[in-house]
């Protein structure tokens, strides 16, 4: 990370995919291993789950249960180097502008790089602004921490309400919640990000203006969602404290970069924290946009979890491929998706703390790689851009677990566990855990029909309690959740859906697919609002809704 690399342009692009020499060797090797079991490969290996296993950065992953052989490995590593993934992963670090329908760089690592690094954008090292923007951070929240920072009546902040939406919401309610238990538990924090008026309402709904600190979260400070709510809660906090604009000053902060909006909102510029084009709002969470998150579990727990994502960083940027966790459960997401036509990815966590850890994985992986054009501009002929979706263990167990087992659809899963509780209580975690491991035992080996028939079950009842198994799982373990942990395993996911974007080679870092709906909806509002009846000029069934609401919206 020391070395130092002037930005260049967006790197080398590697052939494209059906050209590869190693992605034609999958296809012939693919129908020999679709007719593989799970039960033959173990059985005729003792030490497969040895040998299937790697360690790095502090966790462990064991892809074992996976339907692939040593071959199949191989294959899947010559893909990584035949689609020049060592030179995109260096490219990334170095600064270079691989975003190149934006012509940013991708520097989401500079977040956690540590002061002394060297990382340059544009012939500028990155790392000391970075730093700067946490040593402000830290004084804030420390501030806000003692109750040195008071509202405009002299009363302590107790509430911490963080506005924003996407990655400046869904990253820090996702690590709020995960490292709830590292949390000022004196204070109150919630997360307003769905422009429906409810999500703020309820929010706000018991709490004391005078106690309660907004931080907006918006680059621009024009994103639509997070604006409107944004006013709707100055308005709230003038009606609760007398009306005086002054007390804004003391009961907002912005994260943003537009300090012309920000001044104009009424919030002090002094107060503002900003971030760099080079950070994707999905992987911001380490940025200014954690700012609620350092509040919550203070500076030092905050910066633990830098260090974690950095240690991650790290493993993935020097890590032989055979050994690297992001590659390898990259590789195996490119090999479900794109041989065995597998749709979706459940990821399970099985720690309560992480119930929101999924959520924050859809956003991650879907708006990074749900892409549909190369790099080159050319339309793809392959699948990319899986669905992740789950939840905590052992909810899901009596959920959606029943189609993983027995359903139609095959459905890779990546179980995540913890070897000591941060809440031990009784034989709870011991219940727990074992559910980890006999959920993947299932799924991998199932139960025959003979193993049926010999429990004395009837043999009409036989097929409905067959379990087919050879249903493929990676387990990743880590000793406790701290905040390291944490920050390792997001990025150990930021670089699993990096190495499939290279494979695929699309653009991971741009997101323009968002964009469309947000425009349309501009157009709308004002026929929404509009007190005559507007020209419509959309489709038949857009503008019937139109007026249908229209007439219905004014109804009781």
């Amino acid at each position: 990370m020391a070395t130092e690399v002037q930005t260049k342009s967006s790197g080398n692009i590697a052939p494209p995919l059906d050209a590869r020499n190693s992605w034609q060797a999958l296809r012939a090797h693919y129908p020999q291993v679709q007719k593989l079991y799970l039960r033959a490969l173990f059985a005729g290996d003792p030490h497969r789950g040895e040998r299937m296993s790697v360690e790095g950065a502090g966790l462990f992953l064991d892809y074992s249960k996976n339907r692939i052989t040593e071959e199949t490995v191989k294959l899947l590593l010559e893909l990584a180097e035949e689609s020049q993934l060592r030179q995109r992963i260096d490219a990334m670090f170095s600064g270079e502008k691989i975003n190149i329908t934006e012509n940013r760089a991708v520097l989401h690592v500079a977040l956690r790089a540590p002061r002394g690094a060297s990382i340059l954008v544009d012939g500028v090292n990155v790392v000391p602004e970075v730093h700067a923007v946490l040593d402000r951070m830290t004084d804030f929240s420390n501030r806000v921490r003692s109750g040195a920072w008071k509202g405009h009546t002299g009363k302590r902040i107790r509430n911490v309400i963080n506005i924003g939406i996407g990655g400046s919401d869904l990253g820090p309610v996702m690590a709020y919640e995960a490292l709830r238990h590292y949390s000022e538990r004196n204070m109150n924090f919630r997360y307003v990000s769905n422009v429906d008026g409810t999500d703020f309402a309820e929010a706000v709904h018991d709490l004391d203006p005078a106690e309660t600190l907004f931080i907006v979260s918006s680059k621009t400070f024009t994103t639509l969602e997070t604006m409107t709510n944004a006013h709707s809660a100055r308005e709230w906090l003038l009606a609760g404290i007398g009306g005086d604009e002054a007390a804004v000053a003391r009961h907002f902060v912005a994260v943003s970069t537009n300090a012309g909006e920000v001044k104009k909102f009424g919030i002090d510029t002094e107060n503002m924290f900003g971030f760099w084009d080079w950070v994707g709002g999905r992987y911001s969470m380490d940025s200014a946009i954690g700012l609620s998150t350092m509040i919550a579990v203070g500076p030092d727990n905050f910066r633990e979890m830098l260090d974690g994502f950095h240690e991650m960083d790290e493993h993935f940027r020097t890590t032989p491929f055979e050994r690297n966790l992001p590659v390898l459960m990259g590789l195996l997401s490119i090999w479900y998706n794109d041989f065995f036509g597998a749709q979706t990815v459940a990821v399970l966590p099985y720690d309560q703390y992480l119930k929101r850890f999924p959520a924050y994985l859809q956003q991650l992986t879907m708006e990074s790689n749900g892409k549909s054009v190369t790099l080159a501009g050319t339309k793809v002929d392959y699948a990319t851009g899986p669905i992740y979706w789950g939840e905590p263990g052992t909810n899901g167990q009596h959920s959606f677990y029943q189609l993983i087992h027995q359903g139609t659809r095959l459905i890779p899963c990546d179980f995540i566990g913890f070897c000591q509780s941060l809440n031990p209580l009784g034989r709870h975690h011991d219940m727990l855990m074992a559910n980890v491991f006999a959920q993947t035992e299932a799924l991998a080996f199932g139960k025959t029909a003979e193993q049926v028939k010999a429990e004395g079950t009837p043999d009409w009842l036989v097929p409905h309690r067959v379990f087919e198994g050879n249903r493929p799982s990676n387990t990743i373990l880590a000793e406790r959740l701290t905040p390291a942990v944490l920050g390792k395993l997001v990025a150990l996911y930021e670089h699993s859906v990096f190495t499939q974007g290279a494979i695929w080679q699309i653009n991971s870092f741009d997101q323009w697919g968002v964009e469309l709906g947000k425009a349309l909806a501009q157009r709308i509002i004002p026929e929404l609002e509009n007190k005559n009846e507007p020209a419509l000029t959309h489709d038949s069934s857009t503008n019937n809704l139109i007026r249908r609401y229209r007439q219905k919206k004014g109804e009781r």
